[in-house]
């Protein structure tokens, strides 16, 4: 009767600590329990255990599990194989977990090394089973497939030339223009999703996460290569990329971006989805494959631009990297929705880092381009007044810049750690805003650059006459636009005046003297009105006119309503005065009838003259 209880009682100890104990130290503690309550009880549960066929168990565990592992053949190739096997591994997983609490019993442990070598033997056919199911699951599952209402990219050639179809080896597929990102690939057919997701399990419960993921990566991460491939990325390093004619590296930004988006938008979130399903109730295997699959193409797309941004800052690159920054920039959410686990969150870092370095070299661009306006030399002035290249690149500059004025904003309140909000157009924030401000910089280092180019000319006149040229040009090219909306109103007034101011400035010296010649004192005894000294201030009158006319048919006026304006000013005080000059010419005594003997020009052939300034028909002084 007592033995009948013992039995009971080690019946059930035994059960407790099956049934109990999911790890090792559960279950060794449960018997340590039993233990101290009778130190014979462990003695009679191990010798239990050794009674009911430790080493019978193994032998059979080893015979079934040997038969798969030393095939030669696929074992999920048939489902009844695929079952046993599974079966099996389970069944050797779990005695493994019931004797490790008992390895200090001899027989028990020697078992125990033995089937530990079996369950490492079993971990590693399941690798290659599951190796081989996503790379035959790739080649044979439709990738055209997608949960997407919307079309899916097309990866192939349209042309009618295309002969893939009659089994063209040489045919490379060329990816087509993806408008519409709303798309989930099935990377990988529902059924063998479902196996992987079985040996994922019995991988993980053997303490063989990594390996399984390890395994899974190396074939999903070759998916992603070609995809890239097929887009035209290059895999290139930093240095690579800092080495490339500009030309060619822009080719290559045109290829990054539609890649970025098509992986932040369609490939990751497919492979996350994907690793999702495979690892399903695994979320640390499912986390840490993910990034094993996608870390090396995210630090191929993210090295790119890193090379960009800590390449040249040649100002005509900036629009080129304004692209990646603003690439990067609408990418973030992506970044953080994808790359948020505990194994990913460097990669997302990473994309921080980056896309605010790229913020520095849009910064150091706009530093260049100020050296550059310090630097070019007041060596030679420009014939005829002209607009100066240097005045023309860098309008026309700023005005491209500026219709990324947004971003361009966002770059330079982060510099600064403003908050002011540019979107809402308010021009006196706009125009103090770091933007504003920095515009207005390079505003002002232009015009003390042509400040110190006018003075090359030792005409003073011809010296306002280019500063009007390029005032004029300057005003032109900031009204009505964005640039003008930053530096403000007041900006823009002031600056017309200051065209006026060198109209005004043209006019006094270049005509002054002439006028001067045409003034007669009204008092009919004063010397200026004799004859003779109307003569005299006629020959004057000629000679002057005809030096500024010879000279000024040389210079230019660019801006067709300013060259109006100018002509007309001059019009509007020189011909008031010639015809009241030789109207007293003819009045003279002595000269009368004869008056036309001294006339060279009628007051039309003055205005005609007047007309004919500002061609740049010949040659002139400077």
């Amino acid at each position: 009767m007592a033995e009948n209880g013992e039995e009971k009682l080690i019946a059930v100890a035994r059960h407790i600590a099956k049934t109990l104990g999911h790890t090792d130290t559960m279950t060794d503690d449960i018997l340590k329990i039993f233990s101290n309550f009778d130190g014979r009880l462990r003695e009679k549960l191990t010798e239990k255990l050794s009674d009911e066929g430790v080493e019978q168990t193994l032998n059979s565990l080893d015979r079934q599990i040997s038969r798969f592992t030393t095939a030669d053949h696929p074992i999920w190739a048939n489902t009844a194989d695929s079952a046993a096997f599974i079966d099996a591994v389970d069944q050797l997983i779990a005695s493994v977990r019931d004797w490790t609490p008992l390895a200090d019993d001899k027989k028990i442990s020697a078992c125990l090394d033995r089937a530990e070598d079996l369950l490492q033997q079993s971990m590693f056919r399941l690798e290659d089973e599951f190796r081989t199911l996503v790379e035959r699951g790739a080649e044979s599952f439709d990738l055209t497939r997608s949960e997407s209402t919307h079309a899916h990219p097309d990866f192939s050639d349209d042309d009618d030339d295309n002969d893939f179809a009659d089994g063209d080896e040489n045919f490379i597929p060329v990816a087509q223009p993806i408008t519409d990102y709303d798309i989930v690939i099935d990377a990988l057919p529902s059924g063998t999703i479902a196996d992987l997701h079985e040996i994922a399990k019995r991988m993980v419960a053997a303490g063989y996460l990594k390996e399984c993921s390890h395994a899974y990566s190396t074939c999903r991460r070759e998916f992603l290569e070609e995809s890239f491939s097929r887009l035209g990325l290059q895999k290139l390093s930093i240095d690579d990329v800092q080495k490339m004619q500009w030309t060619q590296l822009e080719d290559e930004i045109e290829k990054w971006m539609k890649a970025i988006n098509v992986a932040l938008r369609i490939l990751f979130p497919s492979e996350r989805r994907l690793c999702d399903r495979v690892f399903l109730g695994l979320s640390s295997a499912a986390d840490l494959s993910f990034m094993e699959v996608c870390r090396g193409s995210t630090i191929q797309l993210l090295n790119f631009a890193d090379a960009v941004a800590i390449g040249s800052r040649a100002p005509e690159r900036l629009f080129k990297v304004l692209d990646v920054y603003e690439t990067v920039r609408d990418l973030m959410p992506e970044f953080e929705l994808i790359f948020s686990d505990q194994y990913c969150v460097s990669l997302r870092n990473e994309a921080i880092t980056i896309w605010k370095r790229l913020g520095e070299a849009i910064r150091g661009i706009f530093m260049e381009l100020e050296n550059l306006i310090r630097r070019d030399p007041a060596k030679e002035a420009v014939a005829g007044g002209r607009l100066h290249p240097i005045t023309r690149y860098v309008m026309n500059y700023l005005r491209a810049a500026c219709r990324a004025r947004q971003t361009l904003e966002q770059v330079f309140e982060e510099s600064s750690g403003s908050n002011i909000d540019y979107r809402k157009g308010d021009d006196q924030a706009l125009s103090s805003s770091s933007l504003g401000v920095q515009m207005a910089w390079i505003m002002e280092l232009l015009e003390s650059n042509l400040e110190a180019k006018s003075k090359i000319y030792k005409d003073s006149a011809l010296c306002s006459v280019f500063m009007m040229n390029n005032g004029r040009y300057i005003v032109q090219k900031v009204k009505d636009n964005e640039l003008g909306i930053l530096l403000g109103e007041d900006w823009v007034r002031k600056h017309i005046a200051k065209v006026r101011q060198y109209h005004v400035n043209y006019q006094r010296s270049s005509w002054s003297k002439v006028l001067g010649v045409l003034k007669v004192d009204s008092n009919s005894t004063s010397p200026s009105r004799t004859p003779k000294n109307l003569k005299e201030k006629l020959r004057s009158f000629n000679s002057y006119f005809d030096e500024i006319c010879k000279i000024q048919i040389s210079w230019v006026i660019f801006d067709d309503q300013l060259r109006d304006e100018v002509r007309a000013s001059i019009s509007g005080t020189l011909i008031p005065a010639y015809r009241s000059f030789i109207g007293r010419l003819q009045s003279a005594p002595d000269i009368g009838k004869n008056a036309d003997r001294y006339i060279r020009y009628s007051v039309e052939d003055v205005e005609a003259r007047i007309g004919q300034l500002f061609q740049g028909t010949s040659s002139g002084r400077r």
